[in-house]
């Protein structure tokens, strides 16, 4: 599946991540953390887990969530609109919505 890599080297200019629920990892493309979806999902995730960490950055959300907000991140770096917003519920989980 695109996105995912078995254990190892990264290339340059993409990070691993690891979705909470399943610890299923993922490698994206850096510029990603720039979008507002993301920036949103950090912050989440500094909440859950603080600053200090060490390996894959962790996510604080389903496989699934992560997947559709990679799909919201891909298809606005391809388009010039961004009108999705994301949604923290009291547990910290990001909820996305378009």
């Amino acid at each position: 599946m695109q996105g995912e890599e078995k254990k190892g080297k990264v290339k340059k200019g993409w990070l691993a991540v690891m979705v909470d629920e399943d610890q299923r990892r993922f490698v994206i493309p850096i510029a990603y953390l720039y979008h507002p979806l993301f920036r949103r999902l950090l912050e989440a995730a500094r909440d859950t887990y603080g600053y200090h960490s060490s390996g894959p950055l962790r996510l604080p959300c389903s496989v699934d969530e992560f997947l559709r907000l990679r799909a919201l991140v891909e298809r606005d770096t391809h388009s010039s609109s961004s009108s999705h917003r994301v949604h923290m519920a009291p547990c910290t989980r990001a909820k996305v919505t378009s």
